[in-house]
């Protein structure tokens, strides 16, 4: 492809060579450098790419993006950019053909209850007869195919690649979640959003590698209602003036306020043994009952961001009542059947906010017991330990402390530290090291009523210990455990 095709979009200064230079592939990772590649130097947290422009010359690159003068030989053409992250996002647009511009692209920020609404999205429009890529924390979905994530929101490369490959899928639309440094770091730009979302934002992602206070993580967020054609913003957030300040796009919102365009009234715990939903009623915008199989407030606003999108797919009220009784996402309040007696269930909760909002949900349930089953990352700060232990100590009749992901450390260790937390409250807990027995132990004595949380694990599947990774799949030593039980 021609260079001054792809720099079509973007301010730039060619410091030596031609803009007609012939590109062969668009690279920002030096190893993959071959002849006649287009490297961009993306300065990271801990690796500056214009170091490697000696050894991605010398791999035959004929082009650079970089954001300083660079010494290079004469028969390669340097372009200088104010910030090769932004060029590349451009850039990597052109190169794949501008595949957004093919798609219904739909983009969800948010502190909370992204990865819950891509699914519900997804799970609408494809029962109404969409095909729906998606991108997420959990796994970008191509058609037929599932590809782990590394990132919340991948580099603007694999956004673009994966839009690419959805649109050769045949997909009309995309729903994506949006992390704040995916916006901070321009993997979103190179095409505007038809459809942006702002579930809510509370203090996370605070600290040295990430932003460095609220407001600049706030502001951040926001950015996407700069990048967007039509935004839809939860009404009850308190930030919500904040949020909105200097959007471009026209305006939606959702919510329980009576200032939202679309409203959930009359919500409603629904409880049984091994059951836990919501009901509620959509008005404004749209007027129909709706019931959902997952448990809590947050599920309201969740399905009611689904339904707002959605509704600009023309989608029947028919068709997001059926969709949303089916909508699944793996580890997240995700309910597990092995007894009509009680539930039990599998989240993601790994921090002691989310364990706090995800055990105070289930208490409004009035459950015979809360048991919360949960344990710590090695090589992690130590106060998650300590907080994670208060939570549960607070919160739950029962902790199970077990290993999660010990890394470098003594499970013990870790065990230890979370019982200092669990010494400020007078919680009961018991300690099982080995998680498949400690999960053997919550099902063996669960009690008629009680609900049973394995927190922390979600959709992961590996446990890391000593720098590896070894399978295991909670679902999987249930499974087991129940099969063992059947055979003893």
């Amino acid at each position: 492809m021609n260079l001054l095709s792809l720099l079509e979009h973007l301010e730039y200064k060619c410091l030596q060579g031609s803009t007609e230079q012939e590109v062969s592939s668009v690279v920002y990772d030096s190893r993959k450098v071959e002849e006649g590649s287009l490297f961009i130097c993306i300065r990271g947290a801990v690796v500056d790419g214009h170091k490697f422009i000696p050894d991605v010359v010398a791999k035959g690159a004929k082009t650079l993006i970089v954001e300083e003068a660079v010494e290079a030989p004469e028969d390669v053409t340097v372009i200088q950019v104010e910030d090769t992250r932004y060029a590349m996002a451009f850039i990597s647009a052109a190169w794949f053909g501008h595949p957004a511009e093919k798609l219904k692209t739909i983009g969800i920020t948010g502190t909370k209850g992204k990865t819950t609404t891509t699914y519900m999205v997804k799970s609408i429009l494809e029962n109404a007869g969409y095909k729906v890529g998606l991108i997420g924390t959990i796994e970008a979905v191509i058609g037929e195919k599932h590809i782990p994530a590394a990132n919340t929101t991948p580099e603007s490369y694999m956004v673009q690649k994966y839009f690419h490959d959805m649109v050769e899928a045949g997909c009309d639309a995309v729903v994506m979640e949006v992390s704040s440094q995916g916006l901070m770091l321009h993997r979103t730009q190179g095409f505007v959003f038809d459809f942006g979302i702002f579930t809510n934002i509370e203090p996370d992602h605070i600290g040295p590698n990430e932003h460095k206070d609220f407001d600049d993580y706030l502001h951040c967020k926001s950015m996407l209602l700069r990048q967007c054609k039509v935004g839809i913003v939860n009404r009850d957030d308190e930030h919500f003036d904040r949020i909105i300040e200097g959007h471009t796009c026209k305006l939606e919102t959702y919510g329980f306020s009576e200032k939202a365009d679309l409203r959930a009234e009359d919500a409603r715990l629904v409880g049984r043994k091994g059951y836990l939903g919501i009901s509620y009623h959509v008005k404004g915008l749209m007027d129909f009952p709706v019931e959902i199989d997952i448990p809590g407030k947050f599920s309201i606003y969740n399905s009611l961001t689904a339904i707002a999108i959605c509704r600009h797919f023309k989608v029947s009220e028919e068709n997001i009542i059926k969709a949303l009784k089916v909508a699944r996402v793996k580890g997240r309040i995700e309910m597990i059947k092995v007894s009509d007696e009680f539930t039990l269930m599998i989240d993601y909760a790994h921090n002691a906010m989310a364990l706090e909002s995800l055990l105070g949900t289930l208490k409004e349930y009035d459950p015979h017991r809360l048991v919360c089953l949960f344990g710590c990352g090695g090589n992690r700060s130590k106060l998650r330990r300590y907080e994670m232990g208060e939570v549960s100590g607070k919160m739950a009749d029962l902790t199970i402390i077990t290993s999660d992901n010990p890394r470098d450390e003594d499970p013990q260790t870790i065990i230890n530290d979370i019982k200092i937390g669990m010494a400020k409250t007078d919680g009961k807990y018991v300690e099982i090291p080995d998680r498949k027995e400690a999960i053997a132990y919550a099902i063996h004595h669960g009690e008629p009523g009680d609900i049973i949380v394995l927190a922390g694990k979600g959709h992961e599947d590996y446990q890391e210990i000593k720098g590896k990774k070894y399978p295991m799949d909670e679902r999987v030593l249930i499974r087991e455990i129940l099969e063992e039980d059947q055979k003893a």
